[in-house]
């Protein structure tokens, strides 16, 4: 059973529309390459389903794992006890968020507020992010 207190100090991460919209505009460049319609019909088809899935999933960060929302249905929980590192690939417009428990990496796009997501997790497990060098 969950406790009150647990809920209270959960935090759902905004969603981003950034990352998709990007490469929609990116996938509609593609026309003017001359390189066929076939590529800019992948990379467009691609990038809705990026940004229908930016409309539909949240990412919740509570005090003892994250969890992924679909439809504000949980559907994956990771807690943070399994995790080895963690990492916001690209700085100026975060792209991969990464991270690796003891039995598998994850790589997930940053459908989500990077900058919230960085402070949730630095506040969680900050010493497990991967530095840059």
């Amino acid at each position: 059973m969950i406790k009150k207190s647990e809920i209270d100090k959960s935090v759902i991460i905004s969603p981003s529309f950034q990352l998709p919209v990007i490469l929609i505009v990116l996938s509609f460049m593609l026309l003017f390459l001359n390189i066929g319609f076939l590529p800019t019909i992948i990379s467009a088809s691609f990038s809705f389903f990026l940004l229908l899935q930016s409309f539909t999933l949240r990412i919740k960060i509570s005090e003892n794992e994250l969890t992924v929302l679909q439809l504000g249905k949980e559907i994956r929980n990771f807690p943070f006890k399994n995790w080895l590192t963690w990492k916001i690939f690209t700085s100026k417009i975060p792209i991969i968020f990464y991270f690796r428990e003891k039995l598998s990496p994850h790589l997930l796009p940053v459908l989500f507020n990077p900058d919230q997501l960085r402070s949730q997790l630095e506040n969680k497990v900050g010493d497990l992010e991967i530095k840059e060098k």
